[in-house]
């Protein structure tokens, strides 16, 4: 019976496969380098090149900010809005009552609500007024949709028409038309 080192094995692979490396690397060697002495020499006959100087700096004026008559950052900017129910910005004039609750088609823009019918009740027309997330509303006169306060003044068979109150120049704001006609 043979005892056999297990160890002596291991280390029997590893040295024939170094030397199998060492073999194969030995017949890789090339004794010619001339083509690459030739490059070199190629490469230091070139004129070297000059590196361009620095762009010239220029003095920066220095700057002294004087903060006398302007407004504080870090205290809260009064919105118009706010100016507006106040009386303080224009006390005469057109201007959307932002103290009203809003409805809820006035969470829409125009564009996103479409007109689908008409309906009698009682003694009054009312709108069916089709939303983009697909619920249908039914408005009258008076009610109010959009995002520029548009209130309804009249109801058609073929469109609803409304009186909008949209921003003109800061502080001011101005009426103006708007329809939303039936659509197929």
């Amino acid at each position: 019976m043979i005892l056999v080192n297990h160890k002596l094995i291991k280390n029997i692979k590893r040295l024939a496969v170094v030397s199998v490396c060492c073999f194969s690397l030995s017949a890789c060697v090339n004794e010619d380098v001339s083509d690459l002495e030739q490059y070199i020499q190629s490469v230091r006959a070139k004129p070297k090149g000059t590196i361009p100087l620095l762009p010239e700096i220029k003095v920066v004026e220095p700057f002294l900010f004087n903060p006398d008559g302007l407004r504080n950052p870090f205290q809260a900017v009064k919105r118009v809005e706010e100016e507006q129910v106040a009386g303080t910005s224009s006390a005469f004039g057109i201007r959307p009552n932002v103290s009203r609750r809003k409805e809820e088609l006035e969470a829409y823009s125009l564009d996103g609500l479409r007109m689908v019918g008409t309906v009698m009740m009682g003694k009054g027309k009312w709108a069916l007024i089709k939303a983009s997330d697909g619920t249908i509303h039914r408005v009258q006169k008076g009610n109010y949709m959009g995002r520029n306060y548009g209130e309804i003044i009249q109801i058609l068979d073929n469109r609803v028409e409304m009186m909008e109150i949209v921003p003109d120049k800061p502080g001011t704001w101005r009426e103006q038309q708007a329809s939303l006609a039936l659509s197929e």
